[in-house]
């Protein structure tokens, strides 16, 4: 039997009742996307294209396309069991993290399943597949011809955004029954790239709105946040990353010059030990700068990479390729700082679900992945029947990673305690349930608060974030060769973390102790020591007459929109040095 889908990486929902999306039932499906707006499910016909992707004609027959497809895997329960024992400092299996290759065992496709999706492809004419470490993605190259008979109603044509030119299909395409039980989604269809923050625009923003102010630099950050000039790397196996998508590449003599200029005082390293991936030309990317710039004078004198995800391919998913090359990497950086999100209903519960999977294969193996909470508060969404609701972003609303806030200052002419920064990015996720660790932080500022949003606005069961936060507001950054003030967002804030957890596992190496790891479990049971407590400003929502643009606001202890608050280094670092 032949079903008809909307099954790429994102949105697989089926046109028969009966069936299931990818693992999950439809009915699950409508009810977790349906908690805020109570709307009846109205299946689509075709796949959305964004308004800022102008359509430029159907490809050639003989046009490549790369197609990604994600395998079903097996005993993910016990998956996620051992990401909590080995992340929980309770639990007698505390930091005995697994390597990639039992990360293999355990998860690999079962051979039916192997056997299967190739035999499908082959019969299709695909013989040109590469598989990872894990053997839980296929990467097949073919030609558009090929790529829509293997997936019958899909048609490719090309967008073009900026500078950016993408292949995708955005009609519905069928998958046999037999063959939809063993993948979870299908990559490089669909999906169209967020449109990420033009850090640009902002920057002509803050300008217009400045005045004279301290600024955010190193020394400065140093300062806050109680770090010495000999608070910096030591040890030999110590190293963190950032990641960068969609074009945005660092320039080396950028560092170099932002070093010189920023890097006094405090021993530190002006080059990047390795780039994975490619390093394109031209311009340098404000977004790159800021994150390796802060990440390497945060966590100064650490060996640093860069994971490079271009997605020059025209089919090619750039998030999805730096996916991939974790699970086929045995060594890789203890920190990942990611500054790169979605709106969470933009995306599939399918496609979210996997990508979980693909965060807990990295925590199992005691790597700490940091993402940005976002730069719209707690965002808006306007519903089709009336009125509006808050809008969570992804990866940020994801059970398995450490999200950052970002904060401000209060009092912008020298380095005061800080207040929230009204764009960070908070809130409770529509699809994914508050996780164990965090319900009795969460439940307390939900009891404490008087003056919350209708909670017709937003999910009070569900994954709140973001998890602890960092100034995001106004910071310096060397880009082409010139510094540039009045740089914002998140993207400034979660290096700076990422730098501090990166030192402190620095400190935990020279003791023999693993690697943080998942952080998430080990931060709520700490019920913010070693952090300084945020407990002024809200955050920007909804522009209407129920919240006037208000979100969540900061409180004591755990919030929505600063988490537990932002590092005070030496009591963070005494009380993650503290039993294991």
């Amino acid at each position: 039997m032949n079903l008809i889908f909307n099954c790429d990486n994102f949105h697989c929902i089926s046109l028969h009742s009966s069936t299931r999306l990818l693992g999950i039932h439809l009915e699950a499906y409508t009810r977790v996307t349906l908690v805020m707006s109570e709307l009846k499910p109205e299946l689509p016909r075709a796949f959305p294209i964004p308004d800022h992707w102008a359509h430029m004609g159907r490809v050639r027959p003989t046009e490549e396309i790369e197609l990604t497809f994600a395998l079903r895997q097996q005993n993910l329960d016990r998956l996620e069991d051992l990401l909590l024992l080995v992340s929980d400092p309770s639990s007698p299996q505390y930091g005995k993290y697994l390597t990639l290759e039992e990360v293999t065992a355990l998860v690999r496709p079962s051979q039916l399943t192997q056997k299967v999706v190739r035999q499908w492809l082959q019969s299709n004419g695909v013989s040109n597949c590469q598989t990872v470490l894990t053997q839980d993605f296929l990467q097949c190259s073919m030609t558009a011809q090929v790529a829509e008979a293997v997936l019958p109603g899909s048609e490719f044509h090309r967008y073009v955004s900026d500078d950016h030119s993408l292949v995708r299909s955005s009609s519905l395409y069928q998958v046999d029954g037999d063959v939809l039980q063993h993948i979870d989604f299908v990559g490089g269809v669909h999906r169209f790239p967020p449109k990420g923050q033009d850090l640009n625009e902002v920057l002509t923003k803050r300008r217009s709105e400045a005045k004279f102010h301290l600024g955010v630099t190193p020394a400065a950050l140093r300062a806050r946040y109680n770090l010495t000039a000999t608070d910096v790397g030591s040890a030999q196996n110590n190293s963190q990353a950032v990641a960068q998508f969609l074009e945005q590449f660092y320039h080396p003599a950028d560092l170099a010059e932002f070093m010189a200029m920023f890097g006094q005082g405090f021993q530190h390293r002006s080059d990047v030990d390795r780039v994975v991936g490619t390093q394109g030309g031209g311009k340098a990317g404000l977004e790159a700068s800021l994150d390796i710039e802060y990440i390497m004078s945060t966590g100064a004198n650490i060996s640093t990479w860069v994971f490079s995800n271009a997605g020059r391919h025209e089919s090619q998913e750039p998030f999805l390729q730096w996916l991939l090359l974790l699970s086929n990497m045995t060594d890789i950086p203890w920190v990942h700082t990611i500054s790169y999100g979605d709106d969470e209903d933009s995306l599939s519960a399918a496609y979210m679900t996997r990508i979980n999977v693909e965060f807990m294969k990295v925590g199992v193996r005691g790597i700490s992945m940091l993402f940005a909470s976002g730069d719209s508060g707690a965002g808006c969404k306007h519903l089709a029947k009336g009125g509006n609701c808050f809008r969570p972003s992804f990866p940020a609303s994801s059970p398995y990673v450490t999200t950052v806030g970002g904060t401000s200052f209060k009092n912008p002419f020298k380095i005061t305690y800080e207040v929230t920064d009204s764009i960070s990015g908070g809130g409770f996720s529509n699809i994914f349930k508050m996780p164990d660790y965090q319900v009795g932080a969460v439940e307390a500022y939900l009891k404490a608060q008087s003056a919350l949003p209708p909670k017709t606005y937003f999910n009070t069961s569900g994954r709140a974030y973001p998890d602890l936060a960092a100034l995001s507001d106004n910071y310096w950054v060397v880009s082409d060769r010139i510094p540039i003030p009045w740089v914002s967002g998140t993207s400034a804030s979660t290096p700076v973390v990422g730098g501090i957890l990166a030192l402190i596992n620095d400190q935990r190496f020279r003791k023999g102790l693993p690697s943080l790891g998942f952080l998430n479990p080990r931060l709520y049971q700490l019920k913010g020591r070693g952090l300084f407590d945020v407990t002024e400003g809200c955050q920007n929502s909804c522009l209407d007459e129920q919240v006037q643009g208000k979100g969540f606001c900061a409180a004591a202890s755990w919030d929505p929109v600063t988490g537990w608050g932002t590092p005070d280094y030496p009591a963070f670092l005494a009380a993650l040095l503290e039993g294991k």
